[in-house]
């Protein structure tokens, strides 16, 4: 028996011959509907391998991708950031979070900026490397910046776990996780709405099953099929939700039931529950405060939450982006990456006006870096 490779788990996925099977099949479903139907990608990594293996260019008339809020750095408005930026600058503290944070602008800078300023901040890839970090330094406050949407959350509870159970005293946490469906409810219900259907995050619907979106089928109307990842993912994803529209169907489907249930992983839900409530308020950048979007510490663990801890350093006043950017637009389905003055030009990865220009799974930056939009 041969030995299995990772590539042998995708290749199937990514195969041309499948691709264009496919591309007939949602052109003749296409021409039976008379009207252009937007399908919103709510993941930064759906608008990723649209772009990369160009999906969108395979898509008849119409049918139009438009992009989603769901990439958790480019929604974090700066004065979040600035939160990470000034703890990261107090002698005694080490800021801890993951990578795609590191080059995001704050009003006062990203976090690169502070590491040249001297800071203490390490990125890793998986929050539990916070317990390391907290060892090797026991004369430092360690603290973890979370961030994602319900894909990490488990992991920062994992993390918060540990440390409680082991009386690790030197570990705190400042936490902005968001959650999915109350952005996707506040774009439907806004009046710029452009929206048809939904391509739903597959790792997001690992953790909380496919359910969450049952409201946008039995309130909105609006059909959502889970996509896994991968070309031939979102190409049948495509197609069934142009099925739907032919069909005269409003359903939720899910193509990525290799990994994706209806109910999704209790144990993680448990684990969330167990260390996190639903904060009031969250501005999401780009989008303004959405109700109940986002996660905090319950009351119980106040003595290792940074937010309270350092209250009387941390901004509090909203901070607008910067006057040119039109993030904000692309993030609700109103505007492409392209329409926007700066794009490729004052705004580039190498100098990010925007967060949808700097994160890795930013709009934005899937354009410029597979848009063949340059001039």
């Amino acid at each position: 028996m041969s030995e299995l490779k990772l590539k042998d788990l995708y290749d199937g996925f990514r195969d041309p011959k499948t691709v264009k099977a496919l591309k007939s099949l949602v052109d003749k479903e296409a021409s039976k509907i008379d009207k252009t139907i937007r399908v919103m990608e709510v993941c930064g990594g759906h608008t990723h391998t649209i772009m990369k293996y160009g999906i969108n260019q395979l898509m008849p008339k119409n049918v139009e991708f438009i992009h989603g809020p769901g990439c958790p750095v480019c929604v974090m408005p700066k004065e979040r950031i600035d939160h990470a930026y000034i703890l990261s600058l107090q002698s005694d503290v080490i800021l801890v979070t993951l990578g795609d944070m590191i080059k995001v602008p704050g009003s006062k800078g990203s976090l690169q900026d502070a590491r040249s300023k001297g800071a203490d901040v390490r990125f890793v890839y998986s929050p539990l490397d916070t317990i390391k970090i907290a060892n090797e330094n026991p004369d430092k406050k360690v603290i973890f910046f979370a961030i994602g949407f319900e894909t990490t959350t488990p992991m920062t509870a994992a993390l918060l776990e540990h440390v409680i159970k082991n009386k690790i005293e030197n570990v705190y946490f400042h936490i902005n996780h968001i959650t999915v469906p109350e952005p996707m409810r506040a774009l439907l219900d806004s009046d710029d709405c452009k929206i048809d259907a939904f391509i739903g995050p597959s790792h997001v619907s690992v953790i909380t099953g496919s359910k969450i979106y049952q409201e946008f089928i039995d309130i909105y109307k609006k059909p959502v099929v889970v996509s896994g990842f991968e070309p031939v993912d979102v190409m049948q994803s495509i197609l069934s939700i142009l099925k739907q529209f032919s069909e005269n169907r409003c359903e939720l489907e899910t193509q990525y039931s290799r990994a994706v249930s209806y109910d999704g992983n209790l144990a993680a839900q448990k684990l969330i529950d167990k260390y996190f409530e639903k904060a009031e308020h969250f501005r999401w950048r780009g989008l303004g405060d959405i109700a109940d979007s986002a996660l905090k510490l319950r009351d119980e663990y106040a003595s290792i939450d940074a937010e309270i801890i350092y209250k009387d350093i941390l901004p509090t006043q909203e901070i607008d982006d910067h006057k040119l950017c039109i993030c904000g637009s692309i993030m609700r389905g109103v505007a492409k990456p392209h329409e926007c003055s700066v794009f490729g030009t004052a705004c580039k990865p190498s100098s990010p006006l925007g967060s949808c220009m700097v994160s890795s799974e930013g709009a934005c930056s899937a354009y410029y870096k597979y848009g063949n939009l340059l001039k």
